[in-house]
């Protein structure tokens, strides 16, 4: 009896194998039949990139339809390399789907890509630009021919791997508006440690947290309880018990943070009449300054939200259009507590500066 069931079973698994490759054989075989090919734009044009119109259309590219040898859903790839490369390092510039054959590629995108293929900032360069078809990423056809532009490119995004809270509430400035044009003051990260943060400034009695994104409250930061501190959404609230000005620390590693009246009068009664950045990132000879608006919250706290345009150089902050008093730091971004120049690398930035201890941050890429 068990020959018989043994016999059974591998006649059926012999079965199953049988009509699996029927079926296998059966399935309709695609290949391509027409190669997609770019009809517009022309080759030869040649586009000068502006990092104003970052968000603009460069160019918009349409190409003839691929077709294969049965009826499906052709997916395009719109590829750049460099004059004369064969793209088995090409960059993508734009992909469609469901047979579309036209694509407008961002100005900030043709210049990534020129970036990325080695273009040098504000030097015209060559590259070739052809359209690839494919099916679900397969049976991919390359177009034969190609179309050559001339590309000058923008200094692309600086690296900007940090994070930036603002602070929220009834207690500061902006009250519990997130909106991204509210005036909310940041907290200042340590140009060395980049979890720790800090802010010597003026208070409201009130509560407040911190968010790291205006306009959001996907992320918060707040008090978890006395001494610590908790990253997640609803996160606790701090107590500013009286109006005044106190010093507010936190370490976003350790959890930890610090909440304290200030102390120093005399630096609190000393106000400026204005304070501005100055350096070779603005002018080569520094002799010429941006100035910066004095929060009407807090008269120690400055700030230039509109985005700056700086270049590669140095800068530091000074009072009242003299060096009789004025503050800089070592290290890019943020920083403060000395008189060094602040290195600078091309960019728009968003500055916020604290003249209560020299305390700098400058976002880039705005």
């Amino acid at each position: 009896m068990k020959n018989i069931y043994k016999v059974l079973i591998a006649f059926i698994g012999v079965l199953a194998v049988s009509c699996n490759a029927d079926a296998v054989d059966e399935r309709p075989v695609v290949d391509g039949v027409t190669i997609p090919e770019i009809t517009s734009p022309a080759t030869g044009q040649t586009y000068v990139l502006d990092a104003d119109e970052a968000a603009n259309e460069a160019a918009k590219f349409t190409w003839s339809a691929a077709k294969y040898s049965s009826p499906v859903a052709i997916n395009y790839t719109l590829l750049i390399d460099k004059k004369g490369g064969d793209f088995s390092a090409a960059k993508k510039l734009e992909t469609t789907t469901n047979g579309t054959t036209e694509v407008s590629v961002l100005v900030r995108d043709l210049n990534q890509a020129a970036i990325d293929l080695g273009g040098q900032p504000e030097v015209a360069a060559m590259y070739d630009v052809k359209i690839a078809s494919n099916i679900s990423g397969a049976f991919q056809q390359l177009s034969k021919g190609v179309i050559t532009i001339s590309v000058t490119p923008y200094l692309g995004r600086v690296a900007y791997e940090f994070t930036d809270w603002y602070l929220i509430g009834a207690a500061v400035a902006g009250g519990w508006d997130n909106n991204v044009d509210t005036k909310h003051q940041p907290m200042f990260r340590d140009g060395k440690e980049s979890d720790k943060y800090k802010f010597v400034g003026y208070f409201k009695a009130g509560n407040f947290k911190l968010i790291s994104e205006k306009g959001s409250w996907a992320s918060q930061l707040g008090k978890a309880s006395e001494g610590t501190i908790e990253i997640k959404d609803n996160a606790g609230e701090f107590t500013i018990p009286a109006d005044g000005y106190y010093a507010f620390e936190f370490n976003t590693t350790s959890l930890k943070y610090t909440l304290k009246a200030y102390e120093d009068t005399a630096a609190i009664a000393k106000t400026y009449t204005s304070v501005a950045i100055i350096g070779s990132a603005i002018n080569a000879d520094w002799a010429t300054s941006i100035q910066l608006d004095q929060s009407t919250f807090d008269k120690h706290a400055w700030l230039l939200l509109g985005a700056t345009n700086l270049e590669e150089g140095e800068a530091k902050f000074r009072a009242n259009n003299s060096w009789d008093v004025n503050w800089g730091g070592t290290t890019a971004f943020s920083g403060g507590g000395n008189g060094e120049n602040i290195p600078v690398a091309k960019s728009k930035y968003v500055i916020y500066f604290n003249d209560l201890d020299g305390s700098y941050l400058m976002i880039p890429n705005q």
